[in-house]
């Protein structure tokens, strides 16, 4: 009974592999980004390519195991999800008004540690971001949105 049971399932884990799922579509050319179009300090950079990026931007590395089902539509899920609320990549089709709420909201969710997410840190140590480094991103946020205010 135990290996029909076994059986059962290692049949049902390849078989969920052949199901068709939306797989979003990265592009690591993305001229309307952030990154790219502004001067952005090599700290903050660094922020946001380890601890944003991947879930915010059209550059999504996805890991080995994020092609493998189930994980691979939780993957997908929540980079759509992700992109949905904020597409780094797509900064320069934000007004000044919108690029200034959106980083206000996410420096708030950083420094309310709800970003980045916990699931995605557990995988992903070198994403978390201690308090000396979401203090420097909420500072860059605030002189970054100034600028934007002033243009």
């Amino acid at each position: 009974m135990k290996k029909k049971i076994l059986l059962s399932v290692a049949i049902l884990l390849v078989l969920i592999q052949f199901l068709p799922i939306f797989k979003v579509e990265n592009q690591s050319k993305n001229p309307g980004d952030l990154i790219q179009n502004n001067t952005v300090p090599a700290d903050i950079v660094q922020i946001l390519k380890t601890s944003c990026y991947d879930c915010h931007s059209n550059d999504t590395k996805t890991p080995w195991y994020g092609y493998i089902a189930p994980v691979k539509w939780l993957v997908n899920y929540d980079v759509q999800k992700g992109r949905k609320h904020v597409n780094f990549s797509n900064w320069n089709t934000l007004s000044s008004v919108e690029k200034i709420k959106v980083l206000d909201e996410c420096a708030d969710e950083i420094l309310m540690d709800e970003m980045p997410m916990k699931i995605y840190t557990s995988m992903h140590q070198d994403a978390l971001l201690n308090e000396s480094q979401k203090e420097a991103f909420a500072s860059w946020v605030e002189q970054y949105s100034e600028e934007l205010y002033n243009q």
